[in-house]
């Protein structure tokens, strides 16, 4: 006998709506600190999908390891066409992860909202700078060769400040061609905010 299954049963539907609404918190986070449009996008798009693949086939009376088992395909098609950092990785698990419990609603409405909200707080915790100051990092190569020595690490650094204009807080050599009269020395810096 066929199981009867509909993705209109208002509990199903309730479901959606935390998950999309904690999707697009999560997106809006994720944007907020990357700007990576795309990457966004198809946040939002997998965690829908997912979410629809797996509501439809709960009705068929799968288990929790069939949803683990899709959870795993959903992984491996990662986009194979271009490899994605871990830090969109991990958005990527728990957008799969949110998707999947929302779908089979192991937990309570209210359960469900507040493990969605508790991911969200620490996720702005964990891009805040309290957590962890924001850097990012260039790679330069630097013709004033005698500025690379310790005993001039002052003049490398306001040098490097006076010609990028970037606040910089840390410096790293990490070639050095005394052919070339040349270092290639890792920076890392405070970015400016614009938002």
């Amino acid at each position: 006998m066929p199981v009867e299954h509909s993705l209109l049963q208002p509990t199903l539907l309730l479901s959606w709506l935390v998950h999309s609404g904690f999707l697009w918190l999560l997106v809006r986070i994720y944007y907020r600190i990357d700007r990576h449009r795309q990457n966004a996008v198809a946040l939002v798009l997998f965690g829908q999908g997912v979410f629809l693949v797996t509501a439809f086939l709960h009705g068929a009376e799968i288990s929790m390891g069939f949803a683990f088992g899709l959870f795993a395909v959903f992984s491996l098609l990662r986009y194979r066409t271009e490899t994605l950092g871990a830090k969109e990785m991990t958005y990527l698990f728990m957008v799969i992860a949110m998707a999947l419990l929302a779908a089979i609603q192991p937990l309570p409405l209210w359960q469900l909202a507040l493990l969605d909200a508790l991911v969200l707080i620490l996720l702005l915790y964990l891009e805040s700078a309290w957590f962890l100051p924001r850097e990012s990092e260039q790679w330069i190569e630097y013709e004033k060769i005698e500025n690379i020595h310790p005993d001039r690490r002052e003049a490398l650094l306001a040098d490097l400040e006076a010609r990028t204009g970037l606040a910089i807080r840390h410096v790293e050599i990490d070639q050095i061609s005394f052919l070339k009269d040349t270092a290639t020395l890792r920076v890392r810096y405070r970015p400016e905010r614009t938002d």
